[in-house]
């Protein structure tokens, strides 16, 4: 990245927003594309689901997001993120009790 040149268009008037600020969105935008649509994505392949019936895909996007959400609480920053998926899937009664249930 050091010496490649990025161009972005905006609708924000110079005077109002500082280039720190606009860089400060941008890379928050990519933190955002980085950590939730790419383990939605490539992980759990959810682009290629799809429905017909209405509402369906709401509920299923709303289901993905809370087990994120869980996977998250319950990670511990001393592993990757897909270890923990992966201990969650293969032995998922070991987690309960991270999550108050079973004592």
């Amino acid at each position: 990245m050091l010496g490649e040149t990025h161009y972005y268009v905006t609708s924000c008037a110079p005077e109002r927003v500082t280039a720190n600020q606009l860089s400060t969105a941008i890379r928050g935008h990519w933190q955002i594309e980085n950590c939730l649509h790419f383990v939605k994505d490539r992980w759990w392949d959810e682009d290629r689901h799809y429905t017909k019936r209405p509402g369906l895909g709401e509920s299923f996007a709303s289901l993905t997001n809370a087990a994120l959400s869980l996977l998250r609480l319950i990670h511990p920053s001393d592993r990757p993120l897909r270890a923990t998926a992966e201990l969650v899937q293969w032995r998922p009664f070991d987690i309960l009790p991270r999550l108050g249930f079973l004592g």
